[in-house]
């Protein structure tokens, strides 16, 4: 069952359990848990992958481009001082610059402290960092999307 600080990812390689932050960025959780609870993400691919990086993935159209918040269109970032690019399995928003967030969001595999102000770190895998490896290393083509789709499969 989603809650508001916490949610596993099921996919196509295995689970990815994550702690959310709802009092350090209530907006962003909000969109999260509500997409995952009302089936948005079931099915969609991880569309860019970049080892030692990240991996990305909540657009609905599967090539980076598509997406939109519970809200209907992109809402604004929250950023937190003490939520940082910091280590490997951050979970964050991805976006098109300022105040463009929407479905789609990211997991690190390193630290990626140049990634701080920009993006709104909103969880941390706490379990399952095994499996983001093994996305991680999946063959890409040359735009980073994987040859063979890996698929959220639902979130609870």
């Amino acid at each position: 069952m989603i809650q508001l600080d916490g949610a596993i990812i099921h996919t196509t390689k295995g689970d990815i359990t994550v702690k959310l932050f709802p009092d350090e960025c209530p907006r962003t959780v909000e969109n999260f848990t509500t997409h995952a609870k009302n089936g948005y993400y079931d099915g969609i691919i991880f569309h860019r992958v970049i080892k030692n990086f990240m991996l990305q993935t909540g657009d609905p159209l599967g090539d980076g481009t598509g997406g939109e918040s519970i809200w209907g269109g992109e809402f604004e970032d929250e950023f937190n001082k003490g939520l940082r690019h910091d280590r490997p399995g951050i979970l964050s928003m991805a976006n098109a610059g300022a105040g463009t967030n929407g479905s789609q969001f990211f997991m690190t595999t390193v630290p990626a402290p140049w990634l701080d102000n920009k993006h709104t770190v909103f969880g941390r895998i706490m379990k399952g960092m095994d499996v983001s490896q093994l996305i991680e290393r999946v063959r890409v083509d040359k735009h980073d999307k994987p040859i063979e789709d890996v698929k959220i499969v639902n979130i609870d």
